[in-house]
This record gives C-alpha cells, structure tokens and sequence, in this order.
C-alpha cells in the first residue's frame, strides 16, 4: 500500500470519529433538554396544583354591639293580688251586692247567706250553755256546803272530794258549751262575705237562691283582683339572665295601645333558671293607676339591659354548625383557627355573639363544609366571590 492510500484511510477514520462523537453529543443535549423540560413542566404543575388546593375565602370583621342594649320578650300582665272568695259556712245565697265587673273596697259587703241550719244550731248551743251554767252553779253551793259540813265532820272526806270534783266538771262543760257558741257564731258570722282588698271583680259563679256549700265540693263565689298595680311575668333567656336584675327599667307595648307605653322596674327574678325553657321567670311590676291594663292580656316588654352587657354582631353566613357546637372560622397568619362561640339573639341576617370573640378576628364568610382547623387559606380581596375551591 502507497503512503498516500494510508494518509487517505486515516482521514476518513478521523472523520468518522467525530461524526460519532458530534452525534453523541448531539442525542447528550437532547436528552438533557428533555429532562430540564420535564423538571420545568413539573414544577409548573405542581405549583399549579398547590395554588388550585388553597381555598380563597371572604373574610369580614365582627361588628361590635352597642354597649347600651335592650332585649323585648314575650309576657303576660297578671294582677298584684289575686284572691278566689269560697264560703265558710252552708245555706242559701239571700242577697248579692257586687257583680262581674264591680270595683269593690277592701271590707265591702259582697254577699248574704241565709244559714238556718246554723242559726238553730246556735240557739241550741245556747241552751246548752245556759244548762252547763245552771250545772255549774249547783255544782259550786254543794262543794261550798260540804266544805261547811266538812268542819264539823257532819261528812265524810270523800263526800267533799266527789262534790269538788263534779264541781270541776260542770265548769269544764260550761267551757266546752261556751266554746261551741262561739263556734256556731263565727261560722254565722260568715254568712256576710266581706272583699278582703280593693280591686274588681273578674268572677262571679253564683246568683241569689243558690245552694251554697263550704265542704270539699265547694265552689268560687267571687274572684277579685287588684288591678291598680299589676305583675308582668316574663322569661328572660339563660344568656341574660346575670343581666335580669331587680330595679333595671322595663317598658310595656300592648297593640290595642298603639303609640303608647307603660314603664315598669324589674322588681324580682326566681332566682334559678327553669330546666325545661333555659329562661329565668322574672317579674315586672307596672302602675295601673286607671285601670287600662287588664290581667291575662298579652304583651312586649322591652327590657334595657346595663351597660356592661356588650356584644358582637356577625351575619347568619358566618356560623359553622357542628357536633363541637357553635363556631366560626377565622384565618390568623393564613391558616384556619376555629373559635366557638355563644350566640344571643338572632336578628334575622345577622347574630349576636355574646362571648368567644375579641373583634379583631377574621371570620370566613360561607366556610366549606370540609374546612379545618390549620388548613392553608389564602384571603380573597374585597369584593371577590366568597370561598371557592
């Protein structure tokens, strides 16, 4: 072989070399653009999926409740004194002198009640007594005389102790006798009914003629109710119920009095919280001086609570209703914190929240139903849709 053939035969090898390595490096960067085009595209979705998965919420703040504040509940007037008039003795309605609807002072004659049976009765007794007294006083000239008799011993010591002791027992009949008058004399003495205060009469459940009985089958006369000065019984929930206090001012709205009010105090409370309403039963008492208000009536009374009673107001959207209780979510440094809270009143759009916020939290509005606790938030700007996935 020449030197010129194997010159030739070396360029081509050398040739061929680096076409190889050419080619080489050529599939070498094409496979390292395809990695770092995967690993970009990656990250793109994984950031894309981390951004998706943040839940984007509408926040609001609580809005603080005036510190002056009032609540109004439901009550029912009832009069200051109320007293069902039954008889305490039998016979007949002879006379009546008040009806329903009557005003009547206290010690006002009401009614009449013819009693013979009692009266005979008495007359009975009477005698009775007359013959005990007579008794008596035989009794009492034989035991003098025996004590006379006794000193010359004219009878025997026995003789002088029967005559002193029938002498004692005829003064026990005449005790007992006169017991019984007296008796017989207070039950006619009850024959005349008497009002036992001022007020009016709101019941009357008998008319002249009628049987009149005083054992266990008797029945009401006479109902009378004092009505100058009224009772209004209201339940005030358990949530006001340290705030439900005797002398705070209370104000009563009737629809049959439309534009005016009747103001009241608090006068009393019971002083325990019933177990079936959760509601603390409270009284107040009212002025009637002209008689407008009538017991049994329904009406609003409007209570002005102190002024440490404050609260916070948040819309209805806001609550969270689980097995927890009551609670709202609120997003402190973008994570969920849930905070339970006391409802007080519902205002229909809005609530009050008695306790379990300071007014500086950041409430979600419309929270999901599968947020929790320390889920990542991102907060939505103002004005933006709400929670959206």
């Amino acid at each position: 072989m020449s030197e010129r053939e194997g010159t030739a035969r070396s360029g081509m090898g050398l040739r061929a070399v680096v076409v190889v390595v050419l080619l080489l490096g050529a599939a070498l960067a094409t496979a390292g653009w395809g990695l770092v085009s995967r690993r970009n595209a990656l990250k793109t979705v994984t950031r894309e999926t981390d951004d998706l998965a943040v839940v984007t919420v509408s926040v609001t703040k609580p809005e603080r409740g005036q510190a002056d504040q009032s609540i109004t509940l439901p009550g029912t007037i009832q009069p200051f004194t109320d007293a069902a008039i039954y008889a305490r003795t039998n016979g007949y309605l002879r006379k009546r002198y008040a009806d329903l609807g009557s005003r009547v002072k206290s010690g006002q004659l009401l009614a009449e009640i013819d009693t013979p049976e009692i009266d005979q009765q008495l007359q009975q007794s009477r005698a009775d007594l007359a013959t005990a007294e007579a008794n008596s006083r035989l009794a009492k000239t034989t035991a003098d005389r025996y004590e006379d008799l006794i000193k010359s011993e004219s009878v025997s010591r026995q003789d002088l102790d029967n005559a002193v002791g029938g002498f004692e027992a005829r003064k026990a009949e005449v005790l007992s006798a006169k017991a019984n008058v007296n008796r017989l004399e207070q039950l006619q003495g009850f024959s005349r009914i008497y009002a036992p205060f001022d007020g009016v009469i709101t019941a009357r459940n008998t008319d002249i003629g009628a049987l009149i009985d005083s054992g266990n089958g008797a029945r009401e006369l006479f109902h009378v109710a004092a009505t100058n000065r009224v009772r209004v019984f209201v339940s005030v929930p358990q949530v006001y119920s340290q705030s439900a206090r005797a002398g705070l001012d209370a104000t009563l709205t009737l629809r049959e009095f439309p534009g005016r009010t009747f103001t009241g105090k608090i006068s009393r409370t019971a002083e325990a919280i019933d177990v079936t309403s959760r509601t603390l039963l409270t009284e107040v008492d009212v002025d009637n001086p002209k008689g407008e208000l009538l017991p049994g009536a329904y009406t609003e009374v409007r209570v002005q609570l102190p002024p440490g009673a404050s609260s916070f107001r948040l819309p209805v959207n806001t609550l969270i209703f689980r097995a927890e209780g009551m609670q709202v979510a609120t997003v402190q440094g973008g994570h969920v914190v849930l905070q339970t809270i006391t409802l007080g009143r519902d205002f229909g759009t809005s609530v009050e929240v008695l306790s379990g916020l300071t007014g500086s939290e950041q409430v979600v509005i419309n929270p999901p139903d599968a947020l929790i606790a320390g889920q990542a938030v991102r907060v939505a700007a103002p004005g933006g849709n709400g929670a959206q996935p």
